[in-house]
């Protein structure tokens, strides 16, 4: 028999796991088991992921070697176990760095208006004005290749979005009647907007994150596989597809291995987001959970 709180909502049901539907379930089961191999990776990994001549040269999957070797015997499946951590890391900077700076200019244009909206919106139209993956590229030419400036420079990138949905929520919000009692009650501007705008713009903003997830690893695997992702001889999706790719019509597993890992990651990111929303605006509820 389920107790019952102070305001009469049953335990269990506050409890219960707020996602439905095998595919959403699926999901969250994906991205968790990439966390576990990110976080015990090196527990994991049979092999160092950067021993050469782990094993023999391009050697097929066996049971030494799960997806075989690369051109330098290195073990394959230890290396996209190691490629998961900085996958992972590259993605939750880039959404977080985004989500923080995007929200603020998006909140300070909406609800301050007059000249701040008019030149915050320009700054926002100027970055949406240049194609991402050129405005990233001239970032990390200026501040240089890794992990974290590529995922700052993907940030970059992505606050555009977080800015136009915080902006637009602001707006909606601040002509509600509670906005006015505060401002009669004599609160301050930054008052009214840490407790009453940025509570009431979370939904579309959670939902703006997890969407972007997916979105953020891509952006890096691509930076990766130009040359702009962690430093060699570290391993990333990118950069382990870039160095395969002359053994795709030979030894055709290199390749494949980790491009399979680094879709189900993306895929699975792309249903979290789709699950959030239909959790959070039943407006655009889509068949993805059901």
């Amino acid at each position: 028999m389920s107790s019952v709180t102070a305001q009469g909502t049953p335990v269990t049901r506050r409890l219960r796991w707020p996602f439905r539907g095998i595919i959403a379930n699926f999901a969250i089961l994906v991205i968790l088991a990439y966390l576990v191999l990110a976080v015990l990776g090196p527990v994991l990994a049979p092999y160092g992921p950067n021993d050469i001549g782990a094993g023999p040269q391009l050697s097929t999957p066996s049971a030494a070697h799960w997806l075989g070797t690369d051109g330098l015997g290195r073990d394959v499946f230890s290396r996209i176990i190691a490629a998961t951590r900085p996958a992972l890391l590259a993605a939750v900077i880039a959404v977080v760095f985004a989500l923080v700076l995007g929200t603020a200019i998006g909140i300070a244009s909406g609800f301050l208006g007059r000249f701040w909206d008019s030149a915050l919106s320009r700054i926002v139209d100027l970055l949406f004005a240049i194609p991402e993956y050129l405005l990233a590229i001239l970032v990390l030419a200026v501040m240089g290749s890794g992990l974290v400036n590529a995922s700052l420079a993907i940030g970059l990138v992505v606050i555009p979005r977080f800015a136009r949905i915080a902006r637009g929520s602001t707006i909606e919000v601040n002509q509600r009647h509670y906005i006015d009692a505060a401002r009669l009650c004599g609160r301050s501007r930054i008052w009214i907007m840490r407790r009453h705008i940025l509570p009431n713009i979370a939904s579309p903003l959670v939902i703006m994150t997890a969407i972007n997830l997916s979105t953020a690893e891509a952006a890096y695997a691509a930076l990766s596989f130009l040359g702009f992702g962690s430093t060699p001889p570290d391993s990333d999706f990118g950069s382990m597809i870039s160095s395969s790719q002359q053994y795709f019509l030979t030894h055709p597993w290199i390749v494949a291995f980790p491009a399979i890992a680094f879709v189900i990651l993306v895929v699975a990111f792309n249903l979290l987001g789709d699950a959030m929303r239909d959790r959070l605006d039943p407006r655009s509820r889509t068949t993805a959970g059901a």
